[in-house]
């Protein structure tokens, strides 16, 4: 296999992972790295089915830092969003949907189009890993005024 297409495999894998496809790699194929699946799901962390954005996809990485005490405001995501706790513990109010308390390398697709908030209920910063499923059409992140 050319470096090329080894290239273009790893970066469809990502985005099916970051998408929350399931990544089936062929039997007996030695060639490909074991994955460590950490999250596989149609279905966000309150059930909700996942449902892609319409426009020109776009896909964001970012990492989200909130200081003790600190909290997200009030907020719904429009797309369909992978999230990994890299450090801390962050407690979100899903409002009647109940509250989730995550910590360190916990991974979830989390709610969307559904208002929460979330608050780091440690004692260290909260870290955590965000990658949006978006579309040039659609915002990531909607602020509740």
């Amino acid at each position: 296999m050319t470096l090329t297409r080894a290239l273009k495999r790893t970066a469809v894998a990502m985005m099916c992972f970051s998408a929350g496809i399931a990544v089936t790699v062929a039997v007996g194929q030695t060639t490909y790295p074991p994955l460590q699946v950490l999250v596989s799901s149609s279905q966000s962390i309150l059930g909700q089915d996942i449902v892609y954005p319409s426009g020109k996809p776009v896909i964001t990485a970012a990492i989200v830092t909130l200081q003790p005490g600190t909290s997200t405001g009030v907020h719904k995501h429009e797309v369909p969003l992978f999230a990994m706790i890299l450090d801390g513990e962050l407690t979100v109010d899903y409002g009647p949907d109940g509250t989730r308390v995550f910590s360190k390398n916990d991974a979830l697709i989390e709610a969307f189009r559904t208002n929460h908030n979330g608050t780091n209920t440690g004692s260290e910063p909260v870290r955590i890993l965000a990658v949006f499923v978006g579309s040039d059409a659609v915002k990531n992140t909607v602020i509740d005024e």
